[in-house]
């Protein structure tokens, strides 16, 4: 059921597209989208809804990677360009060193489209449903909890070949539940206060001709930190109950202000 309610949700938003919307069209009628700019804090979406628990009160049930940074942010400002969707790299990303950038598995890990250098954006998704952590958004819904609050902590790590950056495994899932609530081992922490503000869905699927209808609470921490290369490869070679193999792509940045909230 979980997945024939976000087959039917993408399915209406396919045909606002089909409609003759043209690409340079603005879908109307939906609540704030997302990506943004998290330096920016104007928005006139006029759509209103009540901001989700904090992720402690709430159930993971989905965590994946983008390769580029979705949003933009002080310390994600870097424009990849050129490609469909563009995204943003880590300020620092010109600074690495030959060492940091060496990939051991020659383009070929098992955790593919991220190598030494990239920029990723990872999300971990809590709903409000009493819910398991699975793969895809469809583990945020149940029989019973079709319309929950969704939240997400995102945080952009640049990916290095380092064994003493930060290792993936630590901030993914072990079975630890707090208080009644599935939760990471951790979230990352020392990268600055998160932006917090109403949004949507990402992904390439979407941009501002073609909206997301659901309704999220965005988390986003401001500055990059950075990520051992290996510590992703593992978590994919280990197996995980995300069924996450590979970086997925980004939607490219939301910009009319019609379809932004603001900040508060």
């Amino acid at each position: 059921m979980a997945r024939q309610v976000m087959r039917a949700l993408a399915a209406t938003a396919a045909l606002v597209v089909a409609g003759g919307a043209a690409a340079e069209d603005i879908c109307t009628g939906y609540g704030p989208q997302t990506p943004r700019d998290i330096t920016g804090r104007h928005g006139e979406n006029s759509r209103v809804f009540a901001l989700a628990p904090p992720a402690s009160r709430m159930n993971l049930c989905d965590l994946h990677t983008h390769t580029h940074a979705e949003h933009r942010g002080p310390g994600f400002s870097l424009s990849t360009g050129g490609d469909e969707h563009g995204g943003w790299r880590c300020n620092d990303s010109g600074t690495l060193t030959e060492a940091e950038l060496a990939d051991p598995w020659d383009g070929d890990g098992p955790f593919g489209g991220v190598a030494p250098g990239d920029t990723i954006e990872v999300h971990w998704v809590f709903t409000s449903c009493e819910a398991v952590p699975g793969p895809g958004l469809g583990s945020c819904l149940t029989e019973a909890c079709v319309n929950p609050d969704l939240r997400v902590e995102a945080q952009v790590f640049l990916v290095v070949n380092d064994p003493s950056a930060l290792d993936f495994r630590d901030f993914a899932y072990g079975g630890t539940v707090v208080d009644g609530y599935h939760q990471p081992k951790a979230l990352p922490a020392g990268t600055g206060e998160p932006v917090v503000f109403a949004g949507s869905t990402t992904g390439p699927s979407y941009s501002q001709a073609q909206c997301s209808p659901l309704q999220v609470t965005w988390s986003v921490r401001p500055q990059c930190a950075r990520l051992h290369i290996g510590s992703l490869h593992a978590w994919a070679e280990e197996g995980n109950v995300f069924g996450e193999d590979h970086s997925h792509g980004v939607r490219s940045l939301v910009t009319a202000p019609e379809l932004l909230a603001p900040i508060r």
